[in-house]
């Protein structure tokens, strides 16, 4: 079988150089300056447009010479050097690290340059010509395409100075470079065999490289009378943006690229068996196809979005259904199911993603409703269900939930409720004779006999996969109500001891299954969630670098993609902090992207910033679609506001940021700052205790006036969890002496002195100011943060900031988080508005709690801008485009319709 080989560019390896991408932007203004990290998750920092902007890292290609020594320069000029971003210098706390949208790498190659070897297509690093091949055994051969119908197929070849009708290395139109032709053939004939126009092929690499891989689409003359081919590449998954996670896609797989360049014939080396499979397949076409073929091909791999798409369906060949378990419903029951789409919700946290979506979705025509949340976090999931009664909310690890998935299953085909080739339970021995006679004396051998009495299930009401009793023997349990006792008495029983009394098991799984207790795979609508991999973070000094996979605190990634995989929804959105991306060289992000397409889902991958879809916060995270190759991909929705923008998007992944092409007119709502989401709220002292009370003000600005609105349409009239955290009375006397002004904090504190390289250090001449607890009033630790560069310790916001990113913790000891003109920090309320949730949205917990719970959700806004795409493409409405604009009344009164209820 030939060798494999990769079929790369500078324009379809974003990874590697910027120089090809389109500059982007999500704001208006041109010659946006990329800022070095802010050293606070609140700190001011000097304002920066969003926008992508071309990289001129590339200096290399200044050496490339015109046209024809364009095509012959050398494989490659050397490794391109990618300045990296310095680091954030705060060394804060832990748990804070997690809060920061742009927590650096510390490794060794931070404190100077990164160098990024560049692979580039064919063309740039010459695809090599045989030696062994004389030029009269490599010609262009049969009779010339009639000039008539080669100038119409290929007009760019004839039409020096208008629009080049193939995509560029660069993915842009360059008519000065472009080849133009004598005349066009249908075939070649290259060391003795023949190419015809469409054909697949190995085209020659560098010595000691593999050869690449490619489909002819263009055998031309050139007015030069050189003879070249134009080859539209095709990637191996390793020279996709998955790199080295490609161990999950088939080696026999490949992915047909937009890239198309010019290339000597003499470069083609064999013909190759390249089988296209549609969308719509059926599996034995799929495993005929693989097996009679030297690669094969059911997706597209884009540059924009890093977007792995499906091939068309083929009108042709029959449609395979993706659903691995059926049950048995009437057809007016699946009619009516199907009205209702379904939502799973993993790391649901308080429900913030799940309740965009389902909002987002809903305005655009489609009842997503969240039917399943699972969380940790028992206060989040308390959360969750007071605002969504009509969710499983389920408070267990994400593991537990899967194998309780598993087993679900296995009890379902158990007592033939699905139509599975899963094996019965095997703690359930259940024959139609067992069913018929069982238990006239059911109750003499279910049950243990203690102390003379006899137990007697009287019935189940939950189930659970873990150890729920603390004995440490995980496995499957059944909450019990035992006959003559009260609910005081419940038990958790495991499936070994209930063996004898299966049909009390029966009656509760009938029961559940056709109340959608649990979801069962093909029959899920949609997985949405957020992982979490705190061992990414910036500020774990054990962090592993090699293989963060490793570290247990990421291995819930892998979790989440293994439920997608045993479940099996249409849709996956995936959100996560940036670092998902930064660290390690993208490890994680590529994985993700590499599992999705592993399970031939369709995959993008976007960063888009809160602050754009109308918050004021910046607020960068990563969001990942995925989509069955039957589905429409969903596409990312474009800004709706101007925004200010904080920190730095790794080089390798700039043109995933969601945003706007520089140089469009731009129509964009005015940015919101934080007077627009909070003058309208109540003052409350730093000692507030209640949890409700009446507004005083009226909305100020259509953001107060929006986020007021209640689930019926109508102002709200009492506000929740309007609270601060209290400080204690040192920390309270700190915070009444800070300056009611924009910018102040313990800098403007007596006896603080500034230097001119903007540290801090003690004034000489000022006496030290004690509070009357003794301490001091500036502590030591706020004049060494950071080096004494910090401005954080117990900054004060303004009404006319926004903030980077709303955080988990609320101590100023090390972020601005104090309110512009009270003496308190932000309250739950005030954070929960700017992500984004609605008045009426109420939290449980202990008050940190609370702060964790809203500082760990999804901005609210930019889950309902991209329900509303999921529902475009629900509804086969998106295009294959990575982006979609949004309707102009979006966000309107029609989204406060109830979800989830």
């Amino acid at each position: 079988m030939p060798s494999k080989r990769k079929a790369i560019s500078p324009a379809s390896k974003p990874e590697s150089s910027s120089a090809s991408r389109k500059s982007k932007r999500l704001a208006t203004k041109p010659d946006p300056v990329v800022a070095a990290p802010a050293d606070s998750d609140f700190e001011e920092s000097e304002p920066v447009l969003s926008t992508k902007k071309k990289s001129t890292r590339r200096t290399a290609e200044k050496e490339v010479v015109d046209s024809q020594s364009k095509r012959q320069a050398v494989e490659n000029s050397g490794p391109f050097v990618a300045e990296k971003a310095e680091p954030d210098p705060d060394p804060e706390v832990e748990d804070c690290a997690l809060e920061s949208d742009f927590v650096e790498e510390v490794d060794e190659t931070e404190h100077g340059t990164l160098k990024k070897s560049l692979a580039v297509s064919p063309s740039k690093r010459k695809p090599k010509r045989s030696e062994k091949v004389k030029d009269e055994e490599c010609v262009l051969s049969g009779e010339p395409v009639p000039d008539a119908e080669a100038r119409q197929r290929w007009p760019h070849r004839y039409n020096k100075g208008k629009a080049n009708g193939t995509k560029s290395l660069n993915g842009q139109d360059d008519a000065d470079q472009q080849l133009q032709a004598k005349c066009h053939f249908t075939q070649a004939s290259v060391d003795g065999q023949i190419y015809y126009l469409e054909d697949d092929a190995h085209v020659k690499a560098a010595d000691g490289e593999e050869d690449y891989i490619c489909k002819i689409v263009e055998f031309f003359e050139a007015v030069d009378g050189m003879q070249y081919f134009t080859a539209q590449w095709f990637y191996i998954a390793k020279d996709t943006v998955i790199k080295s996670h490609d161990q999950f896609i088939d080696k026999k797989r490949v992915f047909l690229s937009e890239i198309k360049d010019d290339n000597p014939i003499d470069c083609l080396v064999i013909k190759l068996k390249i089988v296209p499979v549609p969308s719509n397949a059926t599996l034995q076409f799929k495993e005929n196809a693989k097996s009679n073929c030297d690669f094969y091909y059911d997706m597209m791999y884009l540059l924009p979005y890093s977007s792995f798409l499906s091939l068309p369906p083929d009108s042709t060949s029959p449609v395979s259904s993706s659903s691995t378990i059926s049950s048995d419903t009437d057809a007016g029951e699946v009619k009516e199911h199907n009205l209702e789409k379904k939502l799973l919700d993993l790391y649901s946290g308080c429900g913030a993603m799940s309740t965009g979506l389902c909002l987002g979705a809903n305005s655009n025509g489609v009842k997503l409703v969240t039917k399943w949340a699972v969380d940790l976090n028992r206060f989040a999931c308390d959360s969750l269900r007071l605002n969504h009664p009509g969710t499983q909310v389920r408070n267990e690890y994400a593991s537990d939930f899967l194998s309780l998935l598993k087993e679900w299953v296995q009890l379902c085909s158990s007592f033939s409720l699905v139509k599975s080739n899963v094996p019965p339970h095997p703690h359930l021995k259940v024959t139609d004779e067992v069913e018929e006679d069982e238990n006239d004396d059911e109750s003499e051998d279910s049950g243990d006999d203690k102390k003379g009495e006899i137990f007697e299930v009287e019935e189940i009401l939950e189930v659970c996969y873990g150890d729920p009793n603390a004995v440490k023997k995980p496995g499957l349990y059944f909450k019990v109500r035992w006959q003559g006792y009260g609910p005081e008495e419940d038990t958790w029983e495991p499936i070994d001891g209930l063996s004898e009394c299966p049909k009390k098991i029966r009656e509760f799984v009938t029961k559940g299954f056709k109340a959608n207790l649990l979801p069962l795979p093909g029959d899920l609508d949609v997985i949405c969630g957020g992982p979490p991999c705190q061992g990414i973070s910036g500020f774990n000094r054990f962090r592993n670098k090699e293989n963060p996979l490793g570290d247990p605190k990421n291995q819930q990634l892998d979790v989440f993609m293994d439920i997608v995989d045993f479940l099996k929804p249409r849709f996956v959105l995936m959100e996560n902090v940036v670092d998902l991306i930064k660290f390690s060289n993208g490890f994680l992000g590529r994985y993700a992207l590499g599992r999705l397409v592993g399970m031939n889902y369709q995959a993008r991958m976007g960063m888009m910033a809160a602050g754009a879809y109308g918050l004021p916060q910046f607020r960068m995270r990563v969001f990942m679609w995925g989509a069955l190759s039957s589905e429409k991909l969903p596409q990312y929705p474009l800004p709706t506001h101007k925004v200010i923008v904080r920190g730095v998007i790794p080089t390798e992944f700039e043109s995933n940021t969601v945003a706007f092409d520089e140089g469009r007119e731009l129509d964009l709502k005015k940015e919101l700052f934080l007077g627009d989401a909070l003058s309208d709220l109540p003052s409350v002292e730093n000692n507030e205790q209640r949890d409700e009370m009446p507004y005083t003000n009226e909305p100020t600005s259509d953001f107060q006036h929006f986020i007021r609105l209640g689930r019926d349409g109508a102002l709200g009239s009492v506000l929740y969890d309007h609270r601060p955290l209290q400080l204690n009375d040192d920390d309270y006397q700190r915070v009444c002496q800070i300056p009611k002004r924009k910018g102040a904090n313990f800098r403007d504190l007596p006896g603080v002195r500034v230097r001119s390289d903007n540290k801090v250090e003690w004034d000489p001449d000022v006496e030290r100011v004690k509070l009357p607890s003794g301490k001091p009033l500036v502590p030591d630790y706020a004049m060494s943060f950071v080096g004494g560069s910090s401005t954080k310790p117990f900054g004060r916001l303004w009404w006319d900031e926004t903030v980077p990113t709303v955080v988990t913790r609320a101590e100023p000891h090390n972020q601005t988080i104090i309110h512009p003109q009270q003496n308190r920090v932000l309250t739950i309320r005030e954070n929960a508005r700017l992500q984004g949730f609605p008045d009426y949205y109420k939290l449980t917990g202990p008050i940190k709690e609370r702060y964790i719970q809203v500082g760990n959700a999804v901005a609210v806004p930019v889950a309902r801008a991209l329900g509303y795409s999921l529902a475009m493409a629900m509804k086969g409405s998106s295009d294959g485009k990575p982006l979609m604009s949004l309707p102009e009344n979006f966000p309107s009164h029609a989204e406060q319709i109830e979800v989830s209820q």
